[in-house]
C-alpha cells in the first residue's frame, strides 16, 4: 500500500559531485576559474558544473587531477531538516492555551490517548495541536508525529504553517508526490529521521519507528474512507495505530462525525473544545434563501437576494465565495429531440459537460469524449443541451452579472497540480480575485482574510438519495463552507439557497445550534439501530450477466446465517447499477452493538461458492451507497 518498488527500502542513492579543495591549480585559465566559481557556489556533478560554467566536462576532471577539486558522494535524497519544538509559535488566546494545555497533558502520559479537538471554524485548532506535536517532539529525540489531511490541495498551505512554527518543513506523502520523493520519505521515516510527516490516508502505512502522536485533521471527512482495493477508514485506523504505538490520537474538526462525538460523550475519548474564534473574528451570520419564494431568473442559478449581496460585497471591496459541490459545466446532457441522456459506455453514470475543454466526462470511470454535434440516439443535429449547473456554469453567470469583477473557479479540474492550487490560493489571499466559485475543495482549511460573503447555490444537493449520513454530511459541509466567511476583523455572512430551508440541517446551521441537530440525528439513528448505535456491512456483487447476477445475489442473501441482532436487506439494485459493463447488486447487513460483524460476514461467505465471473466486495461500515 505504501511502496511501489522494493528498492524503496534500500540505502539512499548517491552521486559523485565535485567541490573545491582550496588549492590553486598550477595552470589558471578562464575556463578553470569559471568552474571553480560555480563549484564554490554549489557543488555539482562534472556535467552540471561544465554546463553552468559553459565549458567541457574535461575541464572539471582536469581540475580534479590538479587537486583543485575533490570528488565526494552526495545523497540524491537528503535527510529532512530537524524541527525545533521550542521555536516560538503564535500567541494563543486564553481559550486556545487551555485547549493546548489539555492536549499537552495527554501527550505527556506517553501512552495511548484518543482525544476529540472540537472547535468552531477559524478557532485555531491547527495552532493548538501544534503545541501537542511540539511536546511530543520534546519527549524524545526519536519521536515522530503524523498529521493526516483529507485533501491534497490543503498540503501546501499546511506545510507552510509547519515550516513557520517549527523552522522545518514536514515530510509530505500523497499520491502526487514523485516516486523519488516517496522513496526518500519512506526511507527517512524507517530510519527515524523524518520527525513530522504530513500526508494523505496511506501515510498510516509508513514504517514509523517511534510514533508519539497522530493528528487526523477534519476527522469527519468522507475522503478518509477508501472504498476500492483494501477498504478501510483512515480515521478509525489512525486510532487503532495510535493504540498499538501507545501514542496520542488527536481527531480535529469543527463538525465532528457522530461516531466520534458519541465516543467523546461516552468517555472513550477526551473532549477538548474551542467554542469561539480568537480576537475580533466572529462566526458568520447565516441566512436561508427560500428558492420557492425567491427563485432565480429562467436559466440562471443565483437568486435576486444572492445577486444583491454579491454586489454589495464588491462595492465594499471584499471577496465572495459562490459554492456548488458539482464539477464541470452541467451534470447532465440531454437531447431535446428524443430525450436521450448521455451516459458513459457500459455504465449508468451520466456524462458531465466540461465547457472549458469541450468534452463530456464520466467522473466515476474517467471516460472522456468530445461533445458530439449530433445525438448518438436519433442523429438530430445541435440538440444536445446541458441540464443543471456545475461550477463552470456558475462562473459564467457571475461573469455576466458582474463584468468588472475578477472571477475564478476553484475545483479539482481547474487546479489539478499542487502548484496550481498554491498559486490560486495565493491570488485569493492577495485580493486578486473578487468572486471565487468553488467546490468542496474551497470549503476546507483555507483562510482568506478578505472573504466576507459565502453563497451556497444548492444546499439541497447532498440531501438527495438514500445515504444514511446525508443530513450529517450536508450539515458538516455547510458549516465548513460558511466558516470561510469573516475569519478576520470584518464580519462574515453566509446565504444558503434551498428549496427546503425548513430541513433540520439548514435550520440548525441558521440557528447556530449544533447540539439540536446532533441530538435529533442521533435519536433517529438509535431508533433504527444505525451507526453509531449499530454496525453496517455492504456486500456488493457484480457480474457481466444480469440474470445470473440476480440469481447468485438471491442465493447469497438466502445463505445469511440467522442470528439474533442481525438484519439482512436486499439484494437491491444500487443507484448506479452498471459500471464498466458489469451489473451490480447490493446486500446490506445491520448488526446490533457487540456483534462481531466481520466474523459474521466471514462465516456467511463460506456458505456460498460464488462462480469466478461474479465478484464479491465486502465493505464494513460503508460510506458510499452509489
Amino acid at each position: 500500500m505504501a511502496l511501489r518498488h522494493r528498492d524503496s527500502a534500500g540505502e539512499p542513492r548517491t552521486q559523485d559531485v565535485f567541490e573545491p579543495t582550496g588549492r590553486t591549480p598550477p595552470r589558471a585559465t578562464e575556463a578553470r576559474a569559471a568552474v571553480l566559481a560555480e563549484a564554490a557556489a554549489d557543488a555539482g556533478t562534472a556535467a552540471d558544473l561544465a554546463r553552468r560554467a559553459g565549458v567541457s566536462s574535461g575541464v572539471v576532471t582536469g581540475l580534479e587531477k590538479a587537486g583543485a577539486l575533490r570528488r565526494v558522494k552526495r545523497r540524491l535524497d537528503p535527510p529532512f531538516d530537524i524541527p525545533d519544538p521550542d521555536r516560538a509559535g503564535m500567541n494563543l488566546t486564553d481559550g486556545q492555551k487551555r485547549a493546548a494545555d489539555e492536549l499537552v497533558s495527554l501527550v505527556k502520559r506517553d501512552a495511548y490517548a484518543p482525544v476529540l479537538l472540537d472547535g468552531v471554524t477559524g478557532s485555531g485548532k491547527t495552532e493548538v495541536y501544534f503545541e501537542a506535536i511540539a511536546e511530543a517532539l520534546r519527549r524524545s529525540d526519536s519521536a515522530q508525529c503524523l498529521v493526516l489531511l483529507p485533501e491534497i490541495a490543503l498540503t501546501q498551505a499546511v506545510t507552510r504553517r509547519f515550516a513557520e512554527r517549527f523552522g522545518a518543513a514536514p515530510a509530505v506523502w500523497h499520491s502526487d508526490v514523485s516516486q523519488v520523493e516517496r522513496r526518500r520519505v519512506w526511507r527517512e521515516v524507517a530510519k527515524g529521521r523524518a520527525r513530522i510527516v504530513l500526508g494523505a490516508r496511506s501515510a498510516l502505512f509508513l514504517p514509523f519507528t517511534d510514533l508519539k502522536a497522530i493528528v487526523v485533521d477534519e476527522e469527519h471527512d468522507g475522503s478518509y474512507k477508501q472504498d476500492d482495493g483494501v477498504v478501510y477508514n483512515a480515521r478509525d485506523l489512525a486510532v487503532a495505530r495510535a493504540k498499538f504505538a501507545g501514542a496520542s490520537a488527536i481527531l480535529a474538526s469543527a463538525t465532528p462525525s457522530l461516531e466520534t462525538l458519541v465516543n467523546a460523550r461516552r468517555g472513550r475519548y477526551a473532549h477538548v473544545q474551542l467554542p469561539s474564534r480568537p480576537g475580533a473574528a466572529t462566526l458568520p451570520q447565516t441566512e436561508a434563501i427560500n428558492l420557492r419564494e425567491q427563485p432565480p431568473e429562467r436559466d440562471h442559478w443565483l437568486s435576486p437576494a444572492l445577486v444583491k449581496a454579491v454586489a454589495e460585497t464588491l462595492e465594499r471591496g471584499e471577496q465572495s465565495l459562490l459554492f456548488l459541490n458539482r464539477r464541470g459545466y452541467a451534470p447532465l446532457v440531454i437531447c431535446q429531440a428524443c430525450g436521450h441522456r448521455m451516459t458513459s459506455p457500459e455504465t449508468d453514470s451520466w456524462l458531465v459537460e466540461h465547457r472549458y475543454t469541450g468534452r463530456l466526462v464520466c467522473h466515476l470511470t474517467g471516460f472522456s469524449m468530445p461533445k458530439p454535434k449530433t445525438c448518438p440516439e436519433c442523429g438530430a443535429e445541435d440538440t444536445l443541451r446541458p441540464v443543471g449547473p456545475g461550477v463552470e456554469r456558475i462562473e459564467e453567470e457571475a461573469k455576466a452579472r458582474f463584468p468588472e469583477a475578477r472571477v475564478e473557479t476553484f475545483s479539482s479540474d481547474s487546479a489539478q497540480a499542487p502548484g496550481e492550487v498554491r498559486r490560486l490560493v495565493s491570488r485569493m489571499e492577495a485580493g486578486e480575485i473578487d468572486i471565487l466559485v468553488g467546490t468542496q475543495i474551497a470549503a476546507k482549511g483555507h483562510n482568506f482574510p478578505n472573504l466576507t460573503l459565502v453563497g451556497v447555490i444548492d444546499a439541497d444537493l447532498g440531501l438527495k438519495g438514500g445515504d444514511l449520513r446525508a443530513a450529517e454530511r450536508t450539515y458538516q459541509l455547510l458549516v465548513q463552507v460558511a466558516g470561510r466567511a469573516g475569519r478576520a476583523a470584518r464580519p462574515g455572512r453566509a446565504l444558503i439557497q434551498s428549496y427546503a430551508p425548513e430541513h433540520e440541517a439548514i435550520q440548525a446551521l441558521i440557528a447556530g445550534d449544533r447540539n439540536a441537530f446532533i441530538d435529533a440525528e442521533l435519536e433517529a439513528r438509535q431508533a433504527y439501530g444505525l451507526p453509531p448505535y449499530g454496525r453496517l456491512a455492504a456486500i456488493v456483487l457484480s457480474g457481466p450477466d444480469q440474470e445470473k447476477l440476480d440469481q447468485w445475489s438471491r442465493r447469497m442473501a438466502a445463505a445469511a446465517p440467522v442470528t439474533d441482532g442481525v438484519e439482512i436487506f436486499g439484494p437491491a439494485e444500487p443507484p448506479i447499477a452498471v459500471i464498466r459493463g458489469r451489473w451490480r447488486r447490493r446486500i446490506l447487513a445491520r448488526a446490533d452493538p457487540g456483534i462481531d460483524l466481520s466474523a459474521y460476514i466471514a462465516a456467511w461467505r463460506t456458505r456460498v461458492k460464488i462462480p469466478p465471473s461474479i465478484r464479491v466486495q465486502v465493505d464494513i461500515d460503508p460510506y458510499s451507497f452509489v
